[in-house]
């Protein structure tokens, strides 16, 4: 599975009326493919994953892949808390041309390490695509240990892990123990660059809507021994990424999609959009990025 360096979470576009707005899904592939993202991920956190129908899953799996037309890897979303239902899903992925899938820890019924390895080996076991794994215990609840990682990482369609879980630790243990040919992603848009010192191999990222070719800048600084160039664009990031995450992904990045003239719309409850005060303090982030980045275009 190709991911590249910079893999985008992609958001869901949304219509007034709440339903998917396709128009604005094809605007929003262009725009990420031209502003360097690598590869695509649909139907994930970021997407809102949680609101979509099964049907609205298959239909904006399908549309993504067809409008990206092979031009870069389209990953799907499909895991769940429900190793049956995640298999189902990922069969109707596999049939729509994806990529790969990428499959997230259990959520809400707390699986063990034992529980949890038995779920992606049975996902993995019932599909030919490559997977993502993704750790995220803010979110699941549930923390999948490097020792399990380890032991998933040699089922042989199992490839690589979006670890979310914001320990550089526990990413490092990953690294050192599978096998070469496993990456670890960042899941933290922060930490791309600290976890590429430690052998990453780059970032499922939600900041690369509006600032992809500054993260691929990044990155090109590090792999070429620019430290310090590398660590000046990481520095004059990190305040407009946590403003990216000061209310609940994606509200933000939405926002700030709409400051580039795309309007994907709002999100869907329980999530809310801003208040005009929080769009301030985020407008101020935003001028102060655009002010700082001026030193590395």
């Amino acid at each position: 599975m190709q991911i590249g360096r910079v893999s985008t979470a992609m958001i869901t576009p949304f219509s007034p009326d709440g339903s998917i707005h396709f128009e604005m899904v094809a605007k929003l592939i262009e725009h990420l493919i031209a502003t360097g993202t690598d590869s695509l991920v649909v139907c994930g956190t970021t997407g809102e994953s949680p609101t979509l129908t099964s049907q609205e899953k298959e239909d904006l799996i399908r549309f993504t892949v067809e409008t990206v037309n092979k031009r870069i890897p389209v990953i799907a979303g499909t895991g769940s808390n429900s190793t049956m239902a995640s298999i189902e899903l990922t069969k109707i992925a596999e049939e729509t041309g994806v990529d790969g899938i990428m499959l997230v820890t259990p959520y809400y019924n707390k699986p063990d390490q034992r529980g949890m390895f038995e779920h992606f080996k049975t996902i993995a076991n019932a599909t030919n695509l490559p997977v993502l794994l993704y750790n995220i215990p803010g979110r699941s609840v549930v923390n999948m240990l490097p020792e399990t990682v380890i032991k998933l990482s040699e089922v042989s369609n199992i490839q690589a892990i979006k670890e979310a879980g914001g320990n550089l630790e526990q990413m490092s243990d990953i690294i050192a123990g599978s096998l070469s040919d496993f990456d670890v992603y960042s899941g933290d848009d922060g930490l791309t660059l600290p976890l590429l010192s430690i052998g990453g191999a780059g970032v499922v990222s939600v900041a690369s809507h509006v600032v992809g070719e500054d993260m691929q800048k990044l990155i090109k600084a590090f792999e070429e021994g620019r430290h310090q160039d590398a660590a000046i664009i990481h520095h004059a990031m990190l305040p407009l990424i946590r403003a990216l995450f000061a209310k609940p992904n994606p509200v933000p990045v939405k926002y700030a999609l709409g400051k580039l003239g795309l309007d994907v719309g709002s999100v869907r409850l329980p999530l809310v959009d801003m208040t005009i005060e929080e769009k301030q303090e985020f407008d101020l982030a935003w001028d102060q990025y655009e002010l700082k980045r001026k030193n590395f275009n």
